[in-house]
């Protein structure tokens, strides 16, 4: 391959990271969330080097679970959107898939399946996120309305709205509804994401969804954590033009980086058509030659510009990691006034996944 640009996926951290995080909770399964092509790692990649230790997948919507299994995978999925359609009802069991039901239309679509045909289905609870999910008073009457669409692997779920933020009471009162309604029905529960499993000990459950922690995504607003996670993606390019320009002179579009006297610099085989965020501001840090440089003008579509004047030898072909290892994506998600699950998640489809093992 020509171009430099790849997101390095590192397996041994995703493992580490996946049993760390599994460990915080014995008592309970957990299982890897891999929608959203694994927050951009490469599901079917990330799915083969978890299988082992992952009984099941968790993703958003159906045709990301048929690619799963296209690709071979076969734990049961749970799809955490449910059905979009009827007709999903069947695909869900004709490919094992277990179907998160969040309102009734939904269920009656699963009614109307022959009933040798159903699949497994959990049901969702709105505990106070208020995005998805069968209301609190509701949920009693629904189960017992619907009780014949249920079986042994029926769960009841929830989602936290602020499970990161240590100081935000709102996760304890979601447990405290939860909980009081989950009593009163006779099935195991799921309701911590990465976050919770790691900052709320009494989310812990049947099932723990384990998401961005899994690709070293920030879970907590605490800094004294008794768990250490690893990024999984190192995004990198390298350089492809080394200039040095006199003072005065500005870079890029919009000419919004002016040099304040004569700089050495380098751009860089990276864009916003690679997912590198457009909005990063100047000053954001990459490295090269085990140094930090600094974003210096504006992200074009394909190129980025660093000021490396500080830094000697550059040239042409050299190493340039955009996060990962040594510049976290936290900090490049804060320059860009985002969050790292976007950074994730945006990295486009040319950039090629290179899956490294140790």
């Amino acid at each position: 391959m020509s171009r430099q640009t790849q997101a390095i996926i590192h397996a041994d951290a995703l493992l580490h990271n996946f049993k760390a995080l599994a460990a915080l909770a014995p008592s309970s399964q957990s299982m890897a969330v891999v929608k959203a092509d694994a927050y951009g790692h490469g599901a079917v990649n990330v799915a083969r080097i978890l299988q082992h230790v992952s009984s099941r997948f968790a993703v958003a919507i159906i045709e990301e679970a048929i690619a799963l299994r296209d690709a071979g995978i076969s734990a049961p999925i749970v799809v955490l959107e449910g059905a979009h359609q009827a007709k999903e009802c069947q695909m869900a069991f004709q490919h094992n898939c277990i179907l998160v039901m969040h309102c009734e239309e939904q269920l009656t679509w699963l009614e109307s399946c022959p009933e040798q045909q159903r699949p497994h289905i959990w049901l969702k609870v709105d505990s106070g996120m208020h995005r998805l999910g069968f209301a609190l008073s509701d949920i009693e009457g629904i189960t017992a309305k619907y009780n014949h669409l249920l079986s042994e692997q029926t769960v009841i779920a929830t989602h936290f709205a602020c499970a990161d933020d240590v100081d935000n009471n709102f996760t304890n009162t979601q447990i405290d509804a939860f909980n009081q309604v989950a009593s009163k029905l006779d099935l195991p529960t799921s309701v911590a994401n990465s976050p919770a499993t790691v900052n709320w000990p009494a989310s812990r459950n049947a099932w723990n969804r384990l998401g961005v922690g899994v690709y070293g995504g920030a879970v907590s607003t605490s800094q004294n954590l008794d768990i250490e996670i690893y990024p999984a993606m190192t995004l990198r390019s390298s350089v492809l033009a080394v200039r040095t320009i006199p003072a005065g002179e500005g870079i890029g579009y919009g000419q919004t980086w002016v040099a304040s006297k004569p700089s050495k610099i380098a751009t860089v085989g990276i864009g916003y058509a690679d997912g590198y965020p457009r909005h990063c501001k100047n000053g954001t840090p990459v490295m090269i030659r085990g140094k930090r440089a600094y974003l210096a003008g504006r992200v074009s579509m394909d190129m980025i510009t660093i000021d490396v004047t500080h830094i000697d030898n550059v040239a042409v072909g050299d190493e340039v990691e955009l996060w990962g290892q040594n510049v976290p994506i936290q900090e490049v998600a804060a320059n860009a006034d985002t969050i790292d699950y976007e950074l994730m998640t945006r990295v486009s489809q040319r950039v090629p996944r290179i899956v490294k093992y140790l």
